[in-house]
């Protein structure tokens, strides 16, 4: 019998054994309220689509997706596009969604939410993951980032446990700080915040030792966390 309720508050890490979670405000918010991004909301579904003032990109998150794919992030010339699954930490996708403005020159508030210059390897140096040919692999070999530069899809973050659906990929054209962004997010040992019910299945009950009492809030204070809708991505039983 586990020792936790469903809405104990827990902290997970690995980043990348914590899932999801429900910081959706994160991701989406400081578009909406400190960049003036336009949104629009599906209250019955989540759905929720959000454009650049510009109309160059677009983010897209639907709980809903058949196939799992809960973000897409897309820029129109140069087109490329980001994906992530409904297993991406929302620290992870938060990195990527609040670094958008500073790629199509809009600077406001770059002081509070920075984009990494450091080399992917470094990070991953960093953080104790492996670095060999095109991989950049975690301590306990779960997590990789593969570089493929000669395919539409140069970057994907895989985790064994959901072998047919990568956490994220990232075509050619995706600007390397995003990836840069995604990956020191994604890769750090700074624990996640959630409810235990949040958590997935294969680490409450494979990986339990990874899961520990909320003390306080773990969240990365290099993301900024603006809140914008109550509205939750859908749990994970």
């Amino acid at each position: 019998m586990t020792a936790y309720a469903s809405d104990d508050q827990v902290t997970v890490s690995p980043r990348y054994m914590a899932g999801a979670g429900d910081r959706l405000a994160d991701a989406i918010g400081p578009l909406i309220h400190l960049f003036g991004w336009p949104m629009q909301h599906d209250a019955a579904t989540g759905h929720v689509e959000i454009d650049s003032p510009d109309g160059s990109v677009f983010c897209d998150f639907d709980p809903l997706h058949p196939l799992g794919t809960w973000w897409t992030i897309a820029h129109h010339e140069p087109y490329w596009e980001v994906q992530f699954s409904r297993q991406t930490p929302m620290e992870a996708v938060a990195a990527v969604t609040q670094a958008l403005p500073q790629l199509l020159g809009d600077h406001r508030h770059a002081e509070r939410i920075p984009i990494t210059d450091m080399p992917l390897d470094q990070i991953a140096a960093l953080n104790d993951w492996t670095v060999g040919d095109g991989v950049l692999a975690s301590p306990d070999w779960y997590c990789q980032l593969i570089h493929t530069p000669d395919e539409e899809v140069a970057w994907r973050a895989e985790h064994v446990f959901y072998e047919k659906q990568p956490l994220a990929t990232f075509t050619r054209e995706v600007p390397e700080g995003l990836v840069r962004n995604f990956f020191a997010h994604l890769a750090t040992p700074t624990a996640a915040q959630r409810a235990f019910a949040d958590v997935p299945l294969s680490t409450r009950y494979e990986h339990g030792h990874l899961i520990t009492p909320a003390r306080a809030a773990a969240i990365s204070p290099r993301i900024d966390h603006t809140p914008t809708l109550s509205d939750r991505p859908g749990r994970r039983r």
